[in-house]
């Protein structure tokens, strides 16, 4: 499984047509397969469709978006997929955790706090004291 930056170094590779046919032929077997290159290969497809805003050269870029969106409508599994790309932007925003519901747990400064917490410390002072007053008679 190759690593984010690797997936998308070759999804620009493939949008910009720099790769040689065994690559793209690789490339295009792997958007078959792969949920996460075709993801990418999508996203950064739609990122560089907006680096021209003034649209000096519509043209070509429209002819290489619709290139890329022709070859990734393409697929089997993207049938539904597509459809709902220009209903995305109607979507409201995701939901944002603004605070934990629950409280933390596992090692750390932050694990023992509340009755436990007491009573472990309850339970050392206890030992300390016992050790003390052992050492002492």
């Amino acid at each position: 499984m190759s690593s984010e930056s690797d997936r998308v170094a070759r999804a620009g590779d493939y949008v910009f047509g720099l790769m040689n046919d065994r690559e793209r032929a690789r490339a295009e077997r792997d958007l078959e397969i792969d949920p996460a290159f075709r993801d990418t290969v999508l996203k950064l497809a739609e990122r560089l469709r907006a680096l021209d805003p003034d649209g000096s050269s519509k043209e070509g870029q429209d002819a290489r978006w619709k290139l890329v969106s022709q070859r990734l409508a393409e697929l089997p599994q993207m049938h539904n997929r597509l459809a709902g790309l220009a209903v995305a932007e109607s979507e409201p925003p995701p939901v944002v955790v603004h605070r934990l519901q629950r409280r933390p747990y596992g090692v750390g400064l932050h694990a023992l706090g509340g009755r436990l917490g007491f009573v472990i410390a309850l339970a050392l002072v206890a030992a300390f004291a016992l050790g003390y007053l052992a050492g002492t008679l």
